[in-house]
């Protein structure tokens, strides 16, 4: 059978298009299905859908395509779909207008489905208007009844009328429509989002990490979050929040997080996929919403098992969590409430371990081949009723006999071969590109770096893996053979160990490749499934053969697997950073093997881009070891002697302003006949620093160039530096 979604973008990572992934694939077990994405936004989706899954799009705003229509005459014609509401009235790059009617309506009218699923109340309407009786036309709500404006909830409630069924996503929101729609003959019945169980190491629930995840958008309400954190921040020094996503609330949330002083405890993480890999670093994860109409991220931090505190909000938490898995907070309790909850977890880690335990159990009952199933069972139901509007066509009863044939009946046979009601697509003319290498990455207790391959995945023959240091004049590499039977059909996954204590790797990126073992096999790059990085949460970079060291395996912006390291002889590791109206005090600790003079003979110099002409020097004192600091069996453990704190008086800085952008890169100096070092953020799990741990910039005068904005900030290579800026302050400047 063929099963088609219709989905307003497949391209991004919002919790409608994870949903569909998740479905889609699991439905491509048994049946024949494709997503059909109104816009494409970007050459490749970027949460992956599974290669049985056909995406199409139907018109490509990617502004830099040759084929790009955002400019097309059609849409300079108003949208006939909810022109009131809904996407017509209040997107902004996807806004709908004449020619997606168009598009819909054609495909609508063309496709050879026999079931069609939307997936948002604009496109419930084109399935209602434009859709056709020969096939299933179904629809879902992501959010809920009540999340609607009354305009859009009408229109939508008039086209559930022309549906076969329509799907929420919580039984209580099932229930309200049921409620408000007492005559409608389409089918209204829940269905939950299916969450798969990842393939990441769960969390030891021991990172003193709080993460949150979504859009940020009002209704999620981080701002509840941010607060409820401040409360107890003090009470659990050494917890942080991160807050992964992307949304028009991030720079309401930046000020919040400046003003509460919580700069270098709250941080903004931007969006990651996959974000199982950053469930798994969390201790708690955190929803603060006014509403969720399921909490899909609430299942994918269960099945990491961290224990998840939610505010009781409608409808879905309540349908996950009970006092069992999680917690959940009253709505009227407000931040007060949101806070306690936060204190009591962060307190007991014993609890967190019970509760982390049972959310696991709890995640399984989301399995995508379960609630697929439901999926299916709908099918049949539905097919086994008389069509409400079998006079549109001629072949209703050829087609619909047809339908249920190609239905699963019986037990479920789900990975057996099952009859397809269409004839499988003509292969490819041409040679097929092969597959690539893939790899799943992930650090290890011993500050090593474990990778798999993917056997499958793999060209034949012997073969090595390959690192390379980027831009690298030397050409440094290492080259690991795999074992000989690899790629021997039916072979288990290959493993290698990247271990700094055996390998040499000098500080920089590297990039991961299989090539020929003394055969033609072309070098390969690897694509990183996963890159695991929770046991790095925390820790202090490593003394490793007189050097400090620090190894990251990460995902690029394109895919691929890569390496991020940092070899130094000596280091500077900042554990704290407060700004003031006209300053920058930071805390550090020195790591290093041989320290030739005391710290109390330290001085920091701010080293300038312009010259050394505009060099200035400030002084260190020592300071108290923070309870804040991380240690790992590996770090040098030093007496308190090797804790300083230097203020940065931004006036030093303005004496010696040259250009428009003055930047001044910090190093620790201990004694005179010593090397500079570095002063940063090497340890943990960030490989960059730069957007993530962001210091709040302060307007000060210049008597020559007027407002300057003054920064601290971390480089590329996660090294402090200073920034001083030309503040635009003309009429036409959004500076």
């Amino acid at each position: 059978m063929k099963i088609a979604f219709l989905i307003n973008n497949a391209y991004g990572i919002g919790g409608t298009i994870r949903a569909t992934v998740n479905l889609s694939r699991a439905l491509a077990d048994r049946h024949d299905v494709e997503v059909v994405s109104v816009h494409q936004v970007s050459d490749k989706p970027e949460l992956a859908f599974d290669e049985r899954v056909k995406l199409t799009a139907l018109i490509d705003m990617r502004t830099e395509s040759p084929t790009y229509e955002g400019d097309h005459p059609l849409t300079a014609e108003p949208c006939t779909m909810f022109p009131d509401t809904g996407a017509a009235l209040n997107s902004t790059r996807l806004l709908y207008s004449a020619l997606q009617d168009e598009r819909i309506g054609a495909w609508l009218r063309e496709t050879d489905a026999e079931v069609v699923i939307a997936t948002r109340p604009d496109l419930n309407g084109y399935l209602a208007r434009d859709g056709q009786n020969r096939y299933l036309r179904i629809g879902q709500e992501h959010l809920s009844l009540g999340a609607h404006n009354p305009t859009l909830r009408a229109h939508q409630n008039k086209a559930i009328a022309q549906l076969d069924a329509f799907v929420t996503v919580s039984g209580a929101d099932a229930a309200q429509y049921r409620r408000a729609l007492p005559d409608v003959p389409a089918r209204i019945l829940c269905i939950p989002n299916s969450v798969p169980q990842p393939a990441v190491e769960p969390s030891d629930l021991r990172s003193d990490v709080v993460v949150a995840a979504g859009r940020l958008i009002a209704v999620k309400r981080y701002d509840r979050l941010i607060d409820a954190f401040a409360k107890v921040a003090a009470l659990h020094p050494t917890w942080s929040l991160r807050l992964y996503g992307r949304g028009p609330e991030r720079p309401k949330l930046r000020r919040r997080i400046d003003e509460l002083g919580l700069y270098d405890r709250v941080f903004l993480m931007g969006p990651v996929s996959p974000i199982e890999t950053e469930w798994a670093k969390g201790a708690i994860a955190a929803v603060s919403s006014d509403m969720e109409s399921f909490g899909m991220t609430i299942v994918e931090a269960m099945h990491c098992g961290v224990p998840v505190i939610s505010t009781d909000c409608p409808h879905g938490p309540a349908e996950i969590i009970d006092e069992t898995n999680g917690v959940l907070v009253p709505l009227d309790a407000g931040v007060d409430g949101y806070a306690e909850a936060l204190d009591r977890l962060m307190a007991d880690v014993f609890l967190r371990e019970r509760l982390g335990a049972a959310a696991r159990r709890r995640a399984q009952t989301y399995a995508p081949s379960a609630l697929a199933l439901r999926y299916e069972t709908l099918f049949q139901e539905l097919a086994a009723l008389p069509r409400k509007h079998a006079a549109k066509t001629a072949h209703h009863g050829t087609w619909w006999s047809r339908l249920r044939a190609a239905l699963p009946t019986g037990p479920d046979t789900r990975g057996e071969p099952s009859p397809a009601p269409t004839p499988a697509p003509e292969p490819l003319a041409g040679p097929q590109p092969a597959t690539p290498p893939v790899a799943f990455a992930r650090v290890t207790t011993q500050r090593s770096i474990s990778i798999r391959l993917d056997a499958a995945s793999l060209p034949p023959g012997p073969l090595d893996f390959l690192a390379r240091l980027r831009r690298d004049p030397k050409g440094r590499h290492i080259r690991i053979p795999l074992p000989p039977a690899a790629t021997a059909p039916g072979a288990p996954d290959p493993r290698i160990t990247l271990d700094p204590t055996e390998h040499e790797l000098p500080e920089g990126r590297w990039d991961c490749y299989v090539t020929g073992h003394g055969t033609a096999v072309k070098r390969a790059r690897l694509v990183c499934a996963l890159a695991e990085q929770a046991r790095s949460v925390g820790s202090a970079p490593a003394l490793v053969d007189s050097n400090v060291t620090a190894v990251l395996p990460y995902t690029t912006a394109d895919g691929f697997l890569a390496l991020r390291t940092w070899q130094r002889p000596a280091h500077a590791e900042i554990t704290g950073i407060t700004t003031g109206d006209d300053h920058a005090t930071v805390t550090a600790r020195l790591l290093a093997a041989d320290l030739p003079h005391p710290l109390y003979d330290a001085t920091v110099i701010a080293v300038s881009r312009q010259g050394d002409a505009y060099d200035f020097t400030v002084p260190t004192t020592p300071a108290a070891a923070p309870t804040t600091v991380p240690t790992t069996p590996a770090t040098p453990l030093t007496d308190g002697l090797l804790h300083f704190s230097f203020t940065l008086p931004y006036s030093r800085a303005l004496a010696r302003r040259s250009s428009a952008h003055d930047v001044w890169d910090l190093r620790l100096y201990v004694g005179h006949a010593s090397p500079p070092v570095t002063i940063g953020r090497i340890g943990g799990d960030i490989v960059d620093r730069k957007k993530t741990d962001v210091v709040p910039a302060v307007h000060v005068p210049h008597s020559t160039r007027g407002t300057t904005r003054a920064k601290p900030f971390f480089t590329v290579t996660n090294d402090l530096a200073l920034s001083l800026r030309d503040v635009d302050e003309s009429p036409e400047s959004t500076t």
